[in-house]
């Protein structure tokens, strides 16, 4: 969809941006040098759970090292980084997760009829978790070398990594998980 065309584009020229610059460069058309396939987009994309230093093992999909919709890729943290001894501190903070935010909103096309951004006529003004989860799987998909938006993308499901989010927002396991939620929302809508 227009998301998923706008973020091909958008992603790549960000990492394009970022100092140092990737070497090689991402194109902005083609996605199959994207993924594990490259240095910059296979870290962002690396499960918590794993260290990017043994990226050889990640891209030669071993069997030790399974990328699934149930493992948080380092993107969707602040810095990228993770914190064993606290796995929500920064998580959904992520610098690209952000730069996503203000792509998604922004309004793409103005109708004729309602002469304004529809999202702004339905009064929708907040940031919801739901649409975090949406945009941590655009987010996932632009930096992923498949070419075509599937459901399954060889073995990672975007649905079920988008249930897993929302499950995870929506069933905190704790009245402590719950404020930290609220508190998450609240930093998103600041």
């Amino acid at each position: 969809g227009d998301d998923s065309a706008t973020l091909k584009v958008a992603v790549a020229q960000w990492l394009n941006e970022s100092q140092p610059p990737p070497d090689p460069p991402l194109s902005t058309e083609q996605k199959n040098g994207r993924g594990f396939n490259h240095k910059i987009t296979g870290k962002l994309l690396c499960p918590t759970d794993y260290n990017w230093s043994n990226a050889d093992a990640i891209r030669e999909f071993q069997p030790n090292f399974c990328v699934t919709a149930h493992s948080w890729p380092s993107f969707l943290y602040a810095d990228g980084d993770y914190d064993p001894t606290r796995p929500a501190g920064g998580l959904f903070k992520g610098k690209y997760l952000i730069m996503v935010s203000i792509v998604v909103k922004r309004p793409k096309r103005i109708t004729r009829k309602t002469h304004c951004h529809v999202a702004r006529l339905l009064k929708m003004n907040t940031v919801q978790l739901q649409a975090i989860a949406y945009m941590a799987t655009q987010l996932r998909f632009a930096l992923s070398s498949c070419s075509l938006w599937m459901v399954v993308d060889e073995d990672f499901n975007h649905e079920e990594f988008y249930h897993n989010i929302v499950d995870y927002f929506e069933l905190p396991i704790s009245p402590q998980k719950a404020a930290e939620l609220n508190d998450l929302l609240m930093w998103w809508n600041q």
